[in-house]
């Protein structure tokens, strides 16, 4: 442990757009915020090769660059962006105390809690490989389907989201196959129901995944295996979108924060309170329901004003 304690108005868990956000607008308030970028510095976006819907990008954007600008910007207004993640925390006392990298204390008069959520993949070298060259893997229909308009793509899931995601995709690709590992879904009746009766939705139950087929570059198709028989199937496709769920990087919060059932930080409704006074959320880390970098970036605004609040709140 450190034999030094830093002393900070305001420090910043994780980057990405909730995060940077939360810097800009906490620096504007002269609150001389402290960041630090986490294990993924960016968060998910910097694994997104085009981003095309996020408001004042008409031409589009990759995510790494966006990240750099949203970066930028925050050290612009004076924001401390550093490298490292947080450890160990301790928000049992008024001053709130976080440890980086097992080495740094910081005692914290506001923590913004920012450090996201990290898509479940199948952990195939292939799925892996496309996944980070932006070939063609996606753990997110809203964010790429619209690069697969009029083509053939591959989602496996069995749950509301997967559903929700094949539907979606339905409307833009000229077929979806859906893969389901088991002989039936864990969405809810309604909506497994939605897909069955979508008619360019093809399921295939008791069918998993066994290789991602590409040219190297980009994704040609999927070899999957019906798990009662045997058989071996290999299915065009130029896009295999995974929709097994998201786990919230939030475990060493566990032990002050509130969380749901599924790890996610539970706010207080309309703001990005938490359950200890001065410490708030913003981003994927509390958001299972929309994912978006835009969303992620209003409540990294929502958690820096209510940071501000909190203090002004302090000093009166």
């Amino acid at each position: 442990m450190s034999d030094t304690i830093e002393k900070v108005k305001c420090l910043i868990i994780g980057s990405g757009p909730a995060g940077y956000t939360a810097a800009i607008y906490a620096a504007r308030a002269n609150m001389n915020p402290v960041l630090y970028q986490g294990q993924q510095p960016g968060g998910q976006l910097t694994t997104t090769n085009e981003v095309e819907n996020f408001p004042g990008y008409p031409e589009g954007v990759t995510g790494p660059e966006m990240m750099v600008q949203l970066q930028e910007q925050a050290k612009r207004f004076g924001s401390d962006i550093r490298d490292g993640w947080a450890t160990k925390v301790d928000f049992s006392g008024a001053i709130h105390k976080v440890w980086i990298n097992d080495t740094i204390e910081i005692h914290a008069e506001t923590v913004i809690i920012s450090t996201g959520a990290s898509a479940k993949y199948l952990g195939l070298e292939s799925e892996q490989h496309y996944l980070k060259l932006g070939g063609g893997v996606s753990a997110c229909a809203v964010c790429d389907g619209f690069f697969y308009r009029n083509q053939e793509v591959v989602i496996v899931g069995a749950g509301d989201s997967a559903c929700e995601e094949a539907h979606y995709l339905s409307k833009l690709c000229k077929k979806v196959t859906m893969l389901v590992r088991s002989d039936k879904f864990r969405a809810s009746k309604i909506m497994a129901e939605r897909v069955q009766k979508t008619e360019n939705i093809e399921i295939l139950m008791h069918t998993e995944t066994e290789e991602v087929l590409g040219d190297g570059q980009v994704v040609t198709g999927v070899k999957a295996k019906n798990r009662a028989t045997g058989e071996v199937v290999e299915i065009p496709a130029t896009g295999f979108f995974v929709a097994i769920g998201h786990k919230p990087n939030t475990d060493i919060f566990a032990d002050y924060i509130t969380l749901d059932e599924t790890g996610y930080i539970v706010n207080v409704p309309g703001s990005s309170k938490t359950n200890v006074p001065g410490v708030f959320v913003a981003g994927d880390a509390a958001d299972h329901v929309y994912r978006q970098a835009i969303t992620a970036a209003g409540t990294g605004c929502m958690a820096a004003l209510d940071a501000e609040r909190y203090l002004a709140a302090k000093e009166n």
